[in-house]
């Protein structure tokens, strides 16, 4: 099992230094126009393409084309990614083996832990370091033997474990349980536990695998755009490929290079993921108040003010301290792989609209705030309480309007009610920025496709056969008809022309997101769009508001985690053919084990779904996506967004999104080297997607870590950052996930709590903790808000 690779790192095409003045002249303008305002590249570097340009000296040129264009212009990539091509296999059976054997494990196991509160994740660096020292025990004790079976030759141990064998496992597991469970999953829990609907095995599995795969062909058929160039860094990738080379090359660094530091790049990858493992245990188990050093609320524990305004659990957090790394990159991923300008522009949209906007609507009582928290996730009736769907709902799960009108409209949080209307600005400024500053190189990748390679990893690649654009379009269709099929051929009430149009959102939202993301790493989603548009266009149907929503923002989701999934194949230089193999296979196998071991747990779990289940097994996600379908699909959008609803004034912000970017596009016409050209309206608008749950403190001390680490480390000390950042990163999260992972299993599933102490309850017992942070509670029997809706 192999495949065609050349012994060289050469990329296809004539070197650079054969080529004359003009072609290096010609070289050098592609890249200028590619990357005129890209915030991506230092400022020096496009000086000196600039100058390069305007002399006249031969040499001068292609000297410069050859600088720029042997490796990646971007430190970044440079830092974490090789520019050579190393002659090893990766499509073996070693591999394979391995792949699929972490596939089963990861996939069972995070949906099993999906469906219990609190809920723990499998992440896929914890199947790369776990991997590793498999396949090199699988070097050690196979036999290095062909074998040849019915004419198919294989070898179970073809030299020793290497870097794209290590790469294709990771991507298997990637994409089968890098993101927790199937979504489907709880789509398919849902209408089991609570709507009462069961399909079986059959809807179950045409459910899971459309839902997971209607996203790869999409991201096969927009490559050109989105893994091709080389501003489409995909930086978490980066994480991936730096444990790579730590993990495969044990050999020191050189102190010249790194700002004195001779330490090799796996023993410091060691050093901090056994630290991060060994601290966690104190905001995580031992002393938890460490983990939101709220110190104000301590002074002023049952003040709700001070509690709101401070609080990092139900507050905006004004002195944001933790010392959890969970806090810091749980919602929002390590801060120390985005790029310092998307830090900046999401900082900016965090203290604008989640902090100063939020402590305005709320203290105003503008939308009733002051009977609320200011910052959760949760909707409340008109007595302060959970809202109970099921008090207007009839037998059959439809809206009783009477039932409505006699309990109480939906009432969210300062903060929820504002994710909802910067997530309106963030999709219109989206749309409007994808066309002003890409529109032009979109078109350009479209007219010179295959002749316009300015990256060299791309270079590189394409000596590899590529897979045929006719693969993923016979993907794409033959998904989207198992798709059609599977909400047609089930009682689903999910018209077709409702699944098409799903499908056309994300068709039509694939490209700029995945240029936001492949830039700058930040995710703008799609599912407030996608619940929004569905409670209009399947007004009481439940149901289908679910699957409009899994079709439309998870054939998103997935086809760019796929994209990102290409990348690091590119990165990483393992076989496009062998890639697609493995990412269809895994996938249409981890959803089989992942089905399997949610009947298996229904039937082999008492009071598995309840509230109160023994062991914790609550489904906290198959809840909260029923709730969801209630309040879009029942009571709609209509009746919170409507014209002379109570916020109504949300879907200004629509307005506002396409506005702003068309204010800096025009300021960068006059100045393209402005610093407007840093700001980014979608980041601004859209990067707090994660708030709420999330809170301010997520948020600001993930920027300030970020902005320590690539913005004044970055500039510093370059040499230290370019050998050192991204194995910190990779040692902080891998620590933690296995320090997670062992404290849950250990203690969590077991009951064992921490002996009580002043940090694991007192430092707890405040307001912010313990959610009763409200300046105007309501005596039983009061209501607050209008008086008919």
């Amino acid at each position: 099992m192999g495949e065609k690779h050349s012994s060289d790192g050469s990329s296809s095409g004539p070197a650079v230094a054969d080529v004359s003045q003009l072609e290096a002249q010609d070289q050098l303008r592609k890249v200028v126009q590619h990357h005129h305002n890209d915030p991506n590249l230092p400022d020096e570097f496009l000086d000196e393409v600039a100058d390069a340009l305007h002399s006249s000296d031969p040499k001068t040129v292609i000297a410069e084309a050859e600088h720029v264009l042997e490796d990646s212009p971007y430190p970044e990539v440079r830092a974490a990614v090789r520019n050579y091509d190393e002659d090893v296999p990766a499509n073996t059976i070693r591999a394979w083996v391995i792949g699929m054997l972490f596939t089963t494990l990861g996939s069972g196991l995070n949906m099993l832990f999906s469906m219990r509160a609190p809920s723990i994740i499998i992440t896929t660096y914890v199947a790369q370091l776990l991997c590793h020292p498999v396949g090199l025990l699988w070097s050690m004790v196979m036999p290095n033997r062909q074998f040849n079976l019915l004419g198919l030759k294989f070898n179970f141990n073809p030299g020793p474990w290497n870097k794209k064998e290590h790469a294709l496992v990771v991507i298997m597991a990637n994409v089968s349980f890098g993101g927790g469970s199937a979504y489907s999953t709880d789509i398919i829990l849902a209408m089991k536990q609570f709507y009462h609907q069961d399909f079986g095995w059959g809807f179950q599995l045409l459910l899971t695998f459309t839902i997971s795969m209607c996203g790869f062909g999409m991201a096969g058929l927009f490559r050109r755009y989105l893994i091709e160039p080389a501003a489409m860094i995909w930086p978490t990738n980066l994480i991936n490929t730096s444990l790579f080379y730590a993990l495969h090359d044990h050999s020191p660094s050189d102190p010249a290079k790194t700002n004195g530091w001779s330490i090799g790049r796996y023993r410091w990858f060691a050093y901090v993921c056994l630290g991060s493992f060994v601290w966690y245990w104190f905001p995580g188990f031992i002393a938890p108040f460490l983990s939101v050093f709220a110190f104000i609320t301590w002074i002023k524990p049952q003040s709700p003010v001070v509690n709101q305004l401070f609080g990092g659990v139900t507050g905006v957090s004004l002195v944001p301290i933790t010392f959890d790394w969970t806090q810091i990159s749980g919602y929002t991923t390590s801060p120390l792989i985005f790029p310092w300008h998307a830090i900046a522009n999401t900082t900016v949209g965090v203290v604008v609209f989640m902090t100063i906007t939020a402590i305005g609507i709320h203290f105003s009582n503008t939308f009733y705030g002051l009977y609320l928290p200011i910052s959760d996730s949760e909707s409340y009736d008109n007595t302060g309480n959970i809202y109970n769907v099921s008090r207007v709902l009839t037998p059959d799960h439809q809206l009783d309007l009477q039932l409505y009108k006699d309990y109480s409209p939906l009432f969210l949080s300062a903060t929820f009610s504002l994710a909802y209307g910067v997530s309106f600005a963030a999709i219109s400024a989206l749309v409007v920025h994808t066309i002003l500053n890409h529109g032009k190189e979109i078109w350009l990748r479209l007219t010179t496709m295959g002749k316009d390679d300015e990256d060299i990893h791309t270079r590189m690649y394409s000596k590899y056969d590529p897979v045929p654009f006719w693969w993923y379009a016979v993907l794409f269709l033959a998904i989207f008809g198992m798709g059609l099929g599977t909400v047609l051929g089930y009682d689903t009430n999910m018209p077709a022309w409702g699944y098409i149009v799903a499908m056309i959102i994300a068709w039509l939202f694939i490209l700029p997101t995945g240029i936001i993301q492949g830039a700058t790493n930040v995710q703008l989603g799609l599912n407030v769009l996608t619940e929004f548009m569905a409670s209009y266009m399947l007004e009481g149907r439940p149901v289908a508001n679910m699957l409009f929503k899994a079709y439309g923002y998870n054939a998103l989701y997935q086809g760019l985690a796929f994209v990102s999934d290409m990348k690091m194949a590119m990165y990483m230089k393992v076989p496009p053919k062998t890639v697609f193999m493995g990412q269809t296979i895994a996938v249409i196998w981890s959803s089989i084990v992942q089905i399997a071991v949610l009947n298996w747990a229904l039937g082999a779990i008492e009071g598995i779904c309840q509230p109160h289940q023994k062991n914790h097994f609550t489904c906290p996600g198959a809840t909260v996506y029923f709730n969801a379908s209630v309040i879009w699909g029942v009571i709609g959008a209509q009746r919170m967004f409507g014209i002379g609803a109570l916020y109504s004034s949300m879907l200004w912000f629509f307005l506002v999104g396409a506005v702003c970017p068309v204010i800096t596009w025009v300021i960068l016409r006059r100045n393209p080297r402005s610093i407007v050209r840093f700001i980014n309206w979608p980041i601004i608008f859209g990067g707090s997607g994660m708030i709420p749950p999330a809170t301010t403190l997520n948020y600001l001390s993930w920027a300030w870590v970020g902005f320590l680490f690539n913005k004044y480390i970055r500039n510093k000390y370059r040499g230290w950052w370019m050998q050192f950042n991204y194995v910190t990163s990779a040692g902080l999260d891998v620590g933690l996930a296995l320090s997670t992972i062992l404290i849950f299993l250990a203690l969590s599933l077991t009951g064992t709590g921490m002996t009580p102490w002043w940090g694991s309850v007192d430092a707890l017992n405040t307001m912010d903790q313990t959610g009763t942070a409200i300046i105007r509670p309501l005596a039983d029997g009061e209501t607050f808000g209008p008086k008919t809706w």
